[in-house]
């Protein structure tokens, strides 16, 4: 796996500290969204259908980390939209380093080079590298040529400067295991620390609404992908677990309250995927929530719905509370 010792131990403690304090529902990644402006238009994402207005707002550095405070995950994933964008961006992330939250600061990389001298390498830090393929697929995804490039650029800039590095893929149906296979070799070879990667989630909105797997073709692409992966040295930032359910040798329940969001509105309900509206406060969020009405058979908006942030907290748990599987 991909994900370094130090911060396995510390997610580790954390998840028995709280199930012997017989907490039935906490979080182990906090979502950050500082805002939804984005310097791309990608295919598969709904996030940036917002009017100007709304693209021009954003949090405030005590908003984040008042997030950070008041949810307890020791992950906090920055995103957005294109947080780069955000101009406090690099102080919002130091004092989350400060305060030992294992960053991973989620960008498509074309701001990176020039604001690399506004961070610091840390064990807490991550750069989140957004690949979606290889250099062709990526630029269409995308929506504009070069990207890939400079995404790659980056990703070696990065490295040699220090950085902990990690990528994040989104598979469509579109996508074939070869081609994807390829992808995690030329990311293996640039050295990254671990790859991300899920199927699309279908966002209304998104600009292309016919590439999205629904669940049986999810599984047999990931089924196929690492199938051909099985001699390779590829480094998931994922559990075993979560990578068997998304090949469907596991069947798991989503844990929506695993990866909460806050952003520009509240803490969104469910989760940032599903827009259901917003919690004041962390609290009222986890206490308010109606989490039984949310997953597979529940919401129609769940039925092909794979992905990390749902889902992976489940197979982690699965993982501490049952560790004679991981011994099979």
């Amino acid at each position: 796996m991909g994900i370094p010792a130090v911060q396995k131990a510390s997610i580790g403690f954390y998840i028995m500290r709280q199930l012997l304090l017989g907490h039935q529902r906490f979080p182990l990644v906090l979502m950050i969204e500082p805002l939804f402006r984005c310097n791309l238009r990608c295919r598969g994402c709904g996030k940036i259908a917002y009017p100007e207005e709304i693209l021009n707002r954003r949090l405030s550095v005590e908003d984040c980390l008042r997030a950070a405070k008041a949810c307890p995950a020791p992950v906090v994933s920055v995103a957005g939209g294109e947080p780069l964008l955000h101009p406090e961006i690099s102080h919002i992330v130091q004092k989350l380093v400060d305060n030992q939250k294992f960053v991973y600061l989620c960008t498509n990389a074309l701001l990176a080079a020039d604001k690399l001298h506004e961070f610091q390498p840390s064990r807490y830090l991550a750069f989140n590298i957004h690949i979606d393929g290889l250099e062709k697929r990526h630029d269409t995804m995308v929506g504009r040529g070069g990207v890939f490039q400079r995404a790659v650029n980056t990703i070696r800039l990065l490295i040699d400067n220090g950085f902990r590095v990690t990528t994040n893929t989104t598979l469509y149906a579109d996508e074939t295991p070869e081609n994807a296979a390829a992808l995690f070799d030329f990311l293996t070879s640039l050295g990254v620390e671990g790859m991300t990667v899920a199927p699309g989630f279908c966002y209304p909105d998104a600009p292309d609404q016919e590439n999205f797997l629904d669940r049986k073709k999810t599984t047999i692409l990931f089924q196929k992908l690492f199938n051909i992966g099985r001699t390779k040295k590829w480094r998931f930032n994922h559990s075993r677990f979560y990578l068997d359910f998304l090949a469907g040798r596991r069947h798991y329940e989503c844990t929506p309250w695993g990866n909460p969001t806050r952003n520009i509105f509240g803490w969104q309900r469910p989760c940032y995927l599903i827009n259901d509206g917003y919690a004041a406060t962390y609290k009222e969020l986890m206490n308010t929530t109606q989490w039984h009405r949310y997953g597979l058979g529940r919401d129609p908006r769940c039925i092909n719905c794979m992905v990390h942030c749902g889902f992976e907290a489940t197979a982690v748990m699965d993982a501490v509370t049952h560790p004679w599987k991981m011994v099979m």
